[in-house]
């Protein structure tokens, strides 16, 4: 899962309080992978390359702890509650984020061949769709497509920045399937997936600035 996971910062933000804060929830996305990332550059969690570990992905994800356990991304997601609550003033708001970044480790666990686990040891889990491109590939474009079209449906503001971001998602997406397999699953790897997820992390924060809630009688109240 790659975009995908940022459906549910696409719900989150349109159900949220205040102005949508996309960047924020964007951010909650992919916080364990953020970490994961920027943990196998320094030797914590690890991660290989293994051509035919699954049909569409060939990096072995083969111990990732900290960050991929079930355990492990509920204390992410803890300390990320307390972080928002605290810097934002807002439980309500903090807790929002906290089920997105939960909701990182169920859509993984969907897609992943098995190599997810609870606290950090066996059993490893993953239901596989990565193995079955004709079912990965539809679901994470509705859930994503779904999650944006119903974010569009409860803001109002400009079209350009949220087709700008939706469309920069697509075509990173279809580089991620179409494109070349990595020829390693070293630094440069990582750093391509951290500077992926900082480009759409950044645009999202530009529409989120961009857009408010519709409101009943297609009025809408900026919470500036």
């Amino acid at each position: 899962m790659f975009i995908g996971h940022f459906a549910p910062a696409f719900v989150a933000a349109a159900v949220s309080p205040e102005r949508p804060r996309l960047g924020m929830m964007f951010v909650a996305a992919q916080l364990v992978d953020w970490a994961f990332f920027a943990l196998s550059i320094i030797g914590v969690e690890h991660m290989r390359l293994a051509p035919g570990s699954s049909v569409m992905m060939p990096i072995d994800y083969y111990d990732m702890p900290y960050t991929h356990s079930l355990i492990g991304t509920v204390i992410w997601a803890a300390a990320f509650v307390g972080i928002v609550a605290v810097h934002q003033r807002n439980i309500r708001l903090g807790a929002l984020a906290g089920l997105v970044v939960l909701s990182h480790w169920l859509l993984d666990w969907l897609v992943h061949v098995p190599d997810l686990t609870i606290d950090g040891t066996p059993p490893k889990l993953g239901l596989g769709l990565w193995d079955m491109p004709a079912v990965a590939i539809p679901l994470e474009l509705a859930v994503t497509l779904g999650a944006f079209a119903f974010y569009l449906r409860r803001t109002r503001g400009p079209a350009g920045p949220p087709a700008i971001l939706i469309g920069v998602m697509l075509l990173l997406q279809a580089f991620s399937w179409f494109g070349p397999h990595p020829s390693s699953a070293g630094m440069f790897f990582a750093l391509q997936a951290l500077l992926a997820f900082a480009v759409m992390t950044a645009l999202a924060a530009w529409v989120g600035e961009n857009r408010w809630f519709r409101k009943r009688g297609g009025l809408a109240l900026s919470a500036r």
